[in-house]
């Protein structure tokens, strides 16, 4: 795993096709897959296991108690982007 610093953060989204609406404070690229947020370390794996045509898994924002979020945690759900910039749920928890 190679983690790299980049103050090109919108345009490295951008050339990615993360939706606006679904950024967050971390991206990163996972096999053919990015991985946008706080996403839990489940759903990563799900992704891997399943090999879906999507472009990215996402938990947009920092919400309170997902991975790395100190809080109360409530219902969060991790959205799939696909090549065509849909979105669908993948998971909730």
């Amino acid at each position: 795993m190679r983690a790299q610093a980049t103050r090109e953060l919108v345009s490295l989204k951008d050339r990615l096709g993360v939706p606006p609406f679904l950024r967050s404070c971390h991206t990163a690229v996972v096999g053919r897959y990015f991985v946008e947020g706080h996403v839990p370390a489940e759903s990563i794996a799900k992704l891997l296991r399943q090999s879906p045509g999507w472009l990215c898994i996402a938990l947009p924002g920092m919400p309170s108690g997902s991975p790395g979020m100190s809080g109360p945690q409530g219902p969060l759900v991790v959205y799939a982007v696909t090549p065509h910039g849909r979105w669908t749920e993948f998971g909730a928890f």
